[in-house]
Protein backbone atom coordinates (compact mmCIF):
# COMPACT_ATOMS: atom_id res chain seq x y z
CA UNK A 1 0.00 0.00 0.00
CA UNK A 2 1.18 3.49 -0.67
CA UNK A 3 0.48 6.61 1.32
CA UNK A 4 2.28 9.01 -0.98
CA UNK A 5 1.13 11.14 -3.87
CA UNK A 6 3.37 12.77 -6.42
CA UNK A 7 4.07 16.43 -5.78
CA UNK A 8 6.48 18.92 -7.39
CA UNK A 9 9.37 21.22 -6.49
CA UNK A 10 7.21 24.33 -5.98
CA UNK A 11 3.97 22.84 -4.62
CA UNK A 12 2.82 25.29 -1.89
CA UNK A 13 1.45 22.48 0.30
CA UNK A 14 4.74 20.59 0.12
CA UNK A 15 6.69 23.81 0.66
CA UNK A 16 4.86 24.34 3.94
CA UNK A 17 6.10 20.95 5.18
CA UNK A 18 9.61 21.64 3.84
CA UNK A 19 9.65 24.93 5.78
CA UNK A 20 9.46 22.87 9.00
CA UNK A 21 12.44 20.63 8.07
CA UNK A 22 15.73 21.46 9.78
CA UNK A 23 17.78 21.60 6.57
CA UNK A 24 15.51 24.12 4.77
CA UNK A 25 17.79 26.76 3.25
CA UNK A 26 15.32 29.62 2.68
CA UNK A 27 12.08 29.32 4.61
CA UNK A 28 9.22 30.69 2.54
CA UNK A 29 10.97 30.34 -0.82
CA UNK A 30 8.74 29.04 -3.61
CA UNK A 31 11.08 26.19 -4.59
CA UNK A 32 12.43 23.88 -1.89
CA UNK A 33 14.34 21.23 -3.88
CA UNK A 34 18.04 21.28 -4.80
CA UNK A 35 18.89 21.77 -8.50
CA UNK A 36 18.85 18.69 -10.72
CA UNK A 37 16.51 15.79 -11.28
CA UNK A 38 14.08 15.20 -8.44
CA UNK A 39 10.98 13.40 -7.26
CA UNK A 40 8.81 15.01 -4.59
CA UNK A 41 6.24 13.03 -2.61
CA UNK A 42 3.66 14.36 -0.18
CA UNK A 43 1.37 12.52 2.23
CA UNK A 44 -1.64 14.79 2.85
CA UNK A 45 -0.20 17.83 4.62
CA UNK A 46 1.87 15.93 7.15
CA UNK A 47 4.78 14.18 5.40
CA UNK A 48 7.29 15.05 2.70
CA UNK A 49 9.97 13.10 0.82
CA UNK A 50 12.44 14.48 -1.72
CA UNK A 51 14.68 12.30 -3.86
CA UNK A 52 17.37 14.30 -5.64
CA UNK A 53 19.61 12.89 -8.34
CA UNK A 54 22.40 15.41 -8.92
CA UNK A 55 25.01 15.02 -11.62
CA UNK A 56 27.94 13.08 -10.11
CA UNK A 57 30.48 15.70 -11.21
CA UNK A 58 28.83 18.32 -8.98
CA UNK A 59 28.69 16.14 -5.85
CA UNK A 60 31.15 16.83 -3.05
CA UNK A 61 30.50 13.81 -0.85
CA UNK A 62 31.75 10.21 -1.10
CA UNK A 63 28.68 8.84 -2.92
CA UNK A 64 28.62 10.61 -6.32
CA UNK A 65 25.91 9.35 -8.63
CA UNK A 66 23.69 8.02 -5.82
CA UNK A 67 20.12 9.14 -5.34
CA UNK A 68 19.88 11.40 -2.32
CA UNK A 69 17.01 11.68 0.10
CA UNK A 70 17.51 15.41 0.49
CA UNK A 71 14.55 15.81 2.86
CA UNK A 72 12.19 13.57 4.79
CA UNK A 73 9.74 14.95 7.31
CA UNK A 74 7.01 12.89 8.91
CA UNK A 75 4.37 14.57 11.05
CA UNK A 76 1.80 11.82 10.36
CA UNK A 77 0.81 8.86 12.49
CA UNK A 78 2.46 6.46 9.99
CA UNK A 79 5.73 4.77 10.89
CA UNK A 80 8.61 6.69 9.34
CA UNK A 81 10.35 3.48 8.30
CA UNK A 82 7.27 2.40 6.32
CA UNK A 83 7.02 5.77 4.59
CA UNK A 84 10.74 5.63 3.76
CA UNK A 85 10.56 2.15 2.18
CA UNK A 86 7.49 3.18 0.22
CA UNK A 87 9.27 6.35 -1.02
CA UNK A 88 12.31 4.30 -2.11
CA UNK A 89 10.00 1.95 -4.06
CA UNK A 90 8.43 4.97 -5.77
CA UNK A 91 11.88 6.41 -6.52
CA UNK A 92 12.84 3.17 -8.29
CA UNK A 93 9.72 3.30 -10.47
CA UNK A 94 9.99 7.02 -11.14
CA UNK A 95 13.62 7.10 -12.33
CA UNK A 96 13.64 3.70 -14.08
CA UNK A 97 17.44 3.45 -13.83
CA UNK A 98 19.04 2.65 -10.51
CA UNK A 99 22.49 4.04 -9.63
CA UNK A 100 25.10 1.47 -8.53
CA UNK A 101 25.52 3.32 -5.22
CA UNK A 102 21.77 3.20 -4.53
CA UNK A 103 20.45 5.92 -2.26
CA UNK A 104 22.07 7.95 0.52
CA UNK A 105 20.83 10.39 3.08
CA UNK A 106 22.58 12.58 5.60
CA UNK A 107 21.41 13.23 9.15
CA UNK A 108 22.45 16.08 11.43
CA UNK A 109 22.52 14.33 14.82
CA UNK A 110 22.26 17.65 16.65
CA UNK A 111 18.93 18.48 15.01
CA UNK A 112 16.89 15.26 15.13
CA UNK A 113 15.16 13.24 17.81
CA UNK A 114 16.19 11.02 19.48
CA UNK A 115 19.67 12.45 19.64
CA UNK A 116 21.12 9.22 21.08
CA UNK A 117 20.10 7.26 17.96
CA UNK A 118 20.44 9.38 14.79
CA UNK A 119 18.97 7.87 11.65
CA UNK A 120 16.98 5.20 13.50
CA UNK A 121 14.02 5.32 11.10
CA UNK A 122 16.35 5.01 8.10
CA UNK A 123 18.08 1.98 9.64
CA UNK A 124 14.69 0.38 10.35
CA UNK A 125 13.83 0.95 6.66
CA UNK A 126 16.98 -0.88 5.49
CA UNK A 127 19.64 1.83 5.26
CA UNK A 128 23.10 1.19 6.74
CA UNK A 129 25.26 3.73 8.55
CA UNK A 130 28.26 4.08 6.22
CA UNK A 131 30.23 6.94 7.73
CA UNK A 132 30.20 10.67 8.05
CA UNK A 133 30.45 13.63 5.71
CA UNK A 134 33.34 16.06 5.99
CA UNK A 135 30.91 18.36 7.82
CA UNK A 136 30.07 15.70 10.42
CA UNK A 137 26.66 14.57 9.17
CA UNK A 138 25.80 10.89 9.61
CA UNK A 139 25.65 9.13 6.23
CA UNK A 140 23.22 6.29 5.58
CA UNK A 141 23.04 4.21 2.41
CA UNK A 142 20.65 1.68 0.89
CA UNK A 143 22.29 -0.37 -1.83
CA UNK A 144 20.19 -1.61 -4.78
CA UNK A 145 19.99 -5.18 -3.43
CA UNK A 146 18.30 -3.97 -0.24
CA UNK A 147 15.72 -1.80 -2.01
CA UNK A 148 12.06 -2.72 -2.26
CA UNK A 149 10.61 -3.53 -5.66
CA UNK A 150 9.53 -0.52 -7.77
CA UNK A 151 5.99 0.72 -7.19
CA UNK A 152 4.32 3.46 -9.20
CA UNK A 153 3.28 6.41 -7.09
CA UNK A 154 -0.39 7.35 -6.97
CA UNK A 155 -0.98 10.13 -9.51
CA UNK A 156 -3.66 12.27 -8.00
CA UNK A 157 -4.48 15.51 -9.78
CA UNK A 158 -2.85 18.29 -7.80
CA UNK A 159 -4.71 21.55 -7.52
CA UNK A 160 -2.97 24.52 -9.09
CA UNK A 161 -2.74 27.47 -6.78
CA UNK A 162 -2.55 30.86 -8.42
CA UNK A 163 -0.85 33.69 -6.58
CA UNK A 164 -3.10 36.69 -6.19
Amino acid sequence: MTWWQLSWRADPRSAAIADRHYNRQKIGAVQFVPPGACMVLRHADDALWITSWPFAEFVQHDWPGAWICSAFRNESDRLSSELIRDAVAHTRAYFHTMPALGMVTFVDAAKVRPKRDPGYCFRKAGFDHVGFTKGGLWAFQMLPGAMPDPVWVHHEQLALEVAS
